[in-house]
């Protein structure tokens, strides 16, 4: 039978939910087991997809369109997890069913509430990703235990264990045990208080995991077990890592967290496959953190974005970075530059420069000057999504002699749309989910640099977008100097632009950041990072 892990949190949001399950997920993989990964949000939005970066960080998008919270990308970049809809419930994705269902007359009559027809309905969501492949689900829910808006997915995953039995559910709740300088002691009691929280509600937690910046003592451990309800050894200290995220999955096994999981089950209902009592093979991932602490060199990129000054609106590409830069045995020094405040002094002393993906008008002329700047210093430059948008407006603009260019997007009226709405987008008002979303196949050129960083002629990637660049000015852009490097099957959607004069310039439609993981780094990032490194040289 499919066992069960719920991971909740508590004190202060953004403890590292996310990172702590992914991490985990890695490691029971490590052991031989099968992991779905799922997160449950408590906020009404159906989906982060209309959300601000500023209030939920990036959008990360998956194979089959869904679009998610950004934690889901830390499960792909750490597990195997195959991910899809099912994988990302939010609040209004549960009462959106449960009201579909009440309008077909599905609950014959009876009146509807949130217990049991919510709780049912998360219940549901929960039990979508069991399967005879499937050993274990971790359920990370989302929010900070005492909020009301997650009371619904707590009293959830409490009936939970009642229908599946208690032998099969663990429970695992992320605390701050924070530091204070002035006694300079640990503090205990919001962790205490936390736990109190949950088993008010009637959730005893099997395991805690102590987030701190300080190191925790055998008798901090000790006081907190005694009064939580729990045994030393199932209160485990995670402190801040040192020099990368990709540290934690380490640490937590070297404090026992994935053995203390195995023992849960072992003991509980037995009949777990010898070979899972012994340690991981973490070889692969310690070569990893081996290359990231013992750089050959570094180089220096810029992100130059509307959201340049909050970090996890660009999560992923950020991490991509990381991940070439481990395959390239480089440290990467990233410089996030506001669009809307450009200083083109800033660039001149980069090795590679990057223009994200984004919405709206704010900051587009600091991004085409960007890429100006850099097609003529000839400096790599990488764009995604919009990105490759305003490499196209500004080779329109400068390069063919069609000063007006721009995106439909921005300036409707323009003379030269060289982006517009695809023919499918022109008339749809709702700005929910209706983009070109999730994997779609696209073909190479064979004499491209894309082709030669992919190594194949054939690729599937992840788009979200609604504006595409415009045929109309393809002949014109391609006589121009602008090489197309790959398009859609049909011929009809352009995918990836190129300037083959240019030492690396390269422009993608699609976000090749959410393919991207530690031990496999996006083959065009792996370019870019390779190009920026010669260009230092």
């Amino acid at each position: 039978m499919t066992k069960h892990i719920f991971i909740t949190g508590g004190v202060v949001s953004s403890l590292g939910k996310g990172l702590t399950a992914a991490s985990l997920g890695m490691l029971l993989e490590a052991r031989g087991l099968a992991v779905r990964m799922q997160k449950l949000d408590p906020y009404l939005n159906i989906d982060p997809g209309t959300m601000s970066p500023y209030q939920h960080g990036e959008v990360y998008v998956l194979d089959d369109g869904s679009e998610t919270d950004l934690d889901l990308g830390h499960y792909e970049r750490f597990t195997k997890s195959p991910l899809s809809h099912n994988s990302s419930w939010t609040t209004g994705k549960i009462y959106r069913n449960v009201l579909r269902r009440e309008r077909q007359g599905k609950y014959l009559g009876k009146t509807v509430q949130v217990i049991p027809h919510i709780t049912n309905e998360i219940k549901r969501a929960i039990k979508s990703l069991r399967s005879k492949d499937a050993d274990i689900v971790i359920s990370e829910i989302g929010g900070t235990v005492g909020d009301i808006e997650s009371l619904p997915f707590l009293e959830s995953i409490r009936q939970f264990a009642l229908d599946t039995g208690r032998e099969n559910c663990l429970y695992v709740h992320l605390t701050l045990v924070p530091y204070l300088k002035a006694s300079a002691e640990l503090k205990t009691k919001p962790t205490q208080h936390s736990v109190g929280r949950l088993r008010e509600i009637g959730i005893q937690p099997d395991i805690l995991i102590c987030r701190t910046e300080m190191p925790m003592s055998d008798a901090e451990r000790s006081k907190i077990g005694l009064f939580c309800n729990l045994d030393i050894r199932n209160v485990i200290e995670e402190p801040d890592a040192e020099f990368s995220i990709y540290e934690v999955p380490i640490m937590l096994h070297k404090r026992g967290f994935d053995q203390r999981v195995i023992d849960f089950f072992w003991n509980k209902t037995g009949g777990l496959p010898m070979q899972l009592l012994q340690p991981p093979d973490l070889t692969d991932w310690s070569e990893i953190l081996d290359r990231l602490k013992n750089p050959k060199g570094s180089v220096r990129i810029a992100v130059v974005g509307k959201y340049a000054k909050h970090k996890d609106a660009y999560k992923s590409i950020y991490e991509s970075l990381d991940h070439a830069g481990i395959k390239n045995n480089v440290k990467i020094k990233v410089t996030g530059i506001p669009s809307d405040e450009l200083d083109l002094a800033k660039l001149g002393g980069m090795d590679g420069v990057l223009v994200p993906g984004g919405f709206g008008d704010r900051g587009i002329e600091g991004k085409i000057e960007t890429v100006r700047y850099v097609r003529e210093n000839k400096i790599p430059f990488f764009g995604i999504c919009l990105g490759m948008q305003c490499a196209v407006i500004e080779f329109a603009r400068n390069v063919c002699g069609l000063d007006s260019a721009h995106s439909m997007e921005f300036t409707p009226a323009t003379p030269y749309p060289v982006i517009t709405l695809m023919d499918e987008q022109r008339n749809i008002t709702d700005k929910g989910g209706t983009m070109r979303l999730g994997s779609q196949p696209a073909v190479l050129t064979a004499d491209s640099t894309a082709c030669h960083c992919y190594g194949k002629s054939e690729i599937t990637e992840r788009h979200r977008h609604r504006f595409e660049l415009n045929n109309e000015y393809r002949e014109m852009l391609q006589k121009s100097g602008l090489h197309i490097a790959a398009a859609s099957p049909d011929g009809k959607l352009v995918e990836i632009v190129e300037i083959p004069e240019h030492p690396w310039f390269v422009g993608v439609q699609f976000h090749p950041e959410f393919k991207s993981q530690p031990t496999n780094p996006h083959p065009l990032f792996d370019g870019f990072i390779a190009a920026a490194v010669k260009h230092r040289k």
